[in-house]
């Protein structure tokens, strides 16, 4: 006897399902192989020519279920939370010489951010600081005033130029947008900094993709909110959406919305688990994550569109394990 790893597992037995003409797509990629995380429990999809929709039998005859790509913003399209974010908020702190209850000035150092990470929104994160460490002079007023200067002070380290953008990231749209699948970002963060990121791509590249951001939902992530109004309104369903995330909170509420989910690990994200996700890697370029992987994955949470009857299904497999 010997052992085949789980996530070939899965891979080899979907191509017999299919049969002969389905199993080239599914062989694994060395280079993907290079990239991915040891966590990834999905099946590996090699760069090839995108499945047409024909009406023939195997991958050939597979419907094209990718219908939109939905980015996260900090830390998926460019690492902006350690030396963006957190230093913005800094200087704002500073700015209006806040100090905490034993007299020194606020600073969130690099691991105290880590920390505060866990909650999304910069308002909502001041807020949970301030109750951590117990200042009761910190109300939302406060928070929104701050957040506002915060803003700015990070819209300023953007236009820079020292934060770049994600390897791969720009391929990534590229490739979508030639495919006519739809491309968004859905962000917990204020919707001008998002918008900035987004048009470090290009205006031609902007002007193609949706934001949905900042307070546009009550409830943000890790609630699903954000993710339903992108399908609602881009009128897509949730199954046929492939979500690039980075952070725990993040694939929760990719998950509660339905979606599948790439992981792109980020700084503060290196050591998070992500059972859930489809795919983790440490950035899309160097796995070569392509609109074909996205496509794959994203198709393999669709078992109907395979013909793979359902209780085949429900006997051997729970979703996303072999």
């Amino acid at each position: 006897f010997f052992c085949i790893p789980a996530s070939m597992l899965r891979p080899l037995a979907i191509a017999a399902l299919l049969g002969a003409g389905g199993a080239a797509a599914f062989a694994p990629s060395p280079s993907l192989l290079s990239g991915l995380s040891t966590h990834s429990k999905a099946p590996l999809i090699a760069r090839s020519p995108r499945p047409s929709a024909s009406a023939g039998g195997g991958v050939s005859g597979m419907k094209a279920a990718l219908s939109a790509l939905l980015f996260d913003c900090d830390g998926v399209l460019a690492d902006t939370e350690r030396d963006g974010h957190r230093i913005a908020f800094n200087l704002a702190f500073e700015e209006n010489d806040l100090k905490k209850p034993d007299g020194e000035l606020m600073v969130w150092d690099e691991k105290l951010y880590g920390k505060l990470v866990e909650t999304g929104g910069g308002k909502e994160r001041m807020m949970a600081y301030w109750e951590m460490i117990g200042w009761e002079e910190g109300d939302w007023e406060l928070a929104k005033k701050l957040h506002e200067r915060k803003t700015k002070i990070f819209s300023d380290l953007i236009a820079s130029g020292k934060i770049p953008l994600r390897d791969g990231v720009v391929r990534l749209v590229d490739e979508a947008l030639k495919e006519d699948v739809k491309v968004a970002v859905c962000s917990t963060s204020n919707e001008k900094a998002v918008a900035q990121i987004v048009k470090m791509m290009g205006d031609d590249r902007a002007s193609k993709i949706q934001i949905f951001a900042g307070d546009v939902v009550q409830f943000k992530k890790p609630a699903p909110d954000v993710y339903e109004l992108a399908a609602n309104t881009l009128k897509v369903k949730p199954e046929d959406c492939m979500v690039i995330e980075d952070s725990c909170i993040g694939l929760a509420a990719a998950k509660a919305a339905k979606m599948s989910c790439i992981v792109t690990k980020s700084t503060y994200t290196q050591d998070e688990e992500f059972e859930d996700a489809e795919l983790v890697v440490d950035d899309l370029e160097s796995a070569n994550v392509d609109i074909v992987t996205c496509e794959g994955l994203t198709q393999s949470t669709q078992w109907e569109d395979w013909g793979i009857d359902k209780d085949i299904q429900n006997a051997n497999v729970g979703r996303g394990r072999w």
